[in-house]
């Protein structure tokens, strides 16, 4: 299993395959108390990864905050963003258009 990336004495980091790996053992065992023994965690963090896992998938789980990279980025914004290009585009033709009209 993966190793905790920050381990002082008030507050532990723990990597996403960490917490992933975790939250698998617990499914399979039922001791979650021993469980949380062994990894150095508290028997709540677990079922609290756990239940975040259920809520929003182990995909997007354990997720940094802020705006995700460009290559992650929901279709719905990437659509949002060529539309407002594309009625930009629109918009500088038009003027053109109307200028060459003009001449």
């Amino acid at each position: 299993m993966d190793t905790k990336l920050v381990k002082s004495s008030e507050n532990q980091v723990f990597s996403p395959e960490f917490k992933l790996q975790a939250v698998e053992r617990l499914k399979q065992c039922d001791n979650a108390a021993a469980l949380a023994r062994e990894l150095g965690v508290r028997r709540n963090q677990l079922y609290k990864w756990a239940k975040r896992v259920d809520l929003v998938g182990p995909d997007l789980a354990f997720r940094p905050p802020g705006r995700p990279p460009a290559g992650e980025e929901d279709e719905l914004t990437r659509l949002r963003k060529e539309n407002l290009r594309l009625a930009l585009e629109l918009e500088i033709l038009k003027k053109a258009e109307a200028y060459f009209m003009r001449r």
